[in-house]
């Protein structure tokens, strides 16, 4: 059963503020942050922002973490629902509980910071891998095979501020005989890559 859910705002590796949960159940506590991408598509849920020109430029998350604590956190608490067994209905108690088809009330940034927490605690009081847990939710079968690493070589767009018409290029090594040949085979095309465009373009800057 769930104790408590407490939330924070953290720094990602480019100085951005995140959401960061920390929920606390009889077997400890079990912390999720959640990512944030730089461009957002017309059809993504919302990912709240305190748009506060004093602090990170607008870029704040402080109303999503008052909305964990004094919102999610006390209404997820009195629901009784387990970590263990509820998942799927924790996720739609959590999507009820904020009412938009696009997550606007209470942030998707919140919602999915409770919702992964939540995945991490379910698994640790089964006793068994995350990944296990949520192969058990998503009902998908046995054996486990290990998905194909993509290493994103170009940027265009917002990430990069060039006219690029794609946002990003990916390189897909799918012909590798392991993960880790895979990720030397990304690596090795990545370095190629750039003295290939050095060679031809000049050196950036």
């Amino acid at each position: 059963m769930i104790r408590s859910i407490q939330a924070a705002q953290r720094l990602d590796s480019q100085g951005h503020p995140v959401v960061q949960v920390g929920l606390t159940t009889n077997k400890g506590t079990f912390r999720a942050t959640v990512p944030s991408g730089a461009s957002t598509g017309v059809d993504e849920t919302i990912e709240l922002r305190d748009k506060d020109s004093s602090a990170y430029g607008d870029k704040g998350v402080q109303k999503a973490v008052l909305n964990i604590e004094l919102v999610i956190g006390p209404a997820l608490v009195q629901s009784g629902l387990k970590v263990d067994t509820h998942q799927k209905t924790i996720d739609c108690f959590l999507n009820n509980l904020d009412g938009t088809h696009n997550k606007s009330k209470l942030g998707e940034n919140a919602i999915l910071g409770v919702s992964m927490a939540c995945a991490r605690a379910g698994a640790a009081h089964l006793d068994i891998p995350l990944y296990e847990f949520l192969r058990r939710e998503s009902g998908v079968k046995k054996p486990f095979v290990m998905p194909v690493p993509f290493f994103n070589a170009l940027n265009g767009g917002v990430h990069s501020g060039n006219k690029m018409a794609f946002q990003e290029t990916m390189i897909a090594p799918v012909g590798a005989s392991s993960f880790t040949e895979a990720v030397q085979m990304g690596s090795e095309v990545y370095q190629q890559l750039k003295k290939v465009i050095v060679k031809k373009f000049g050196p950036s800057g």
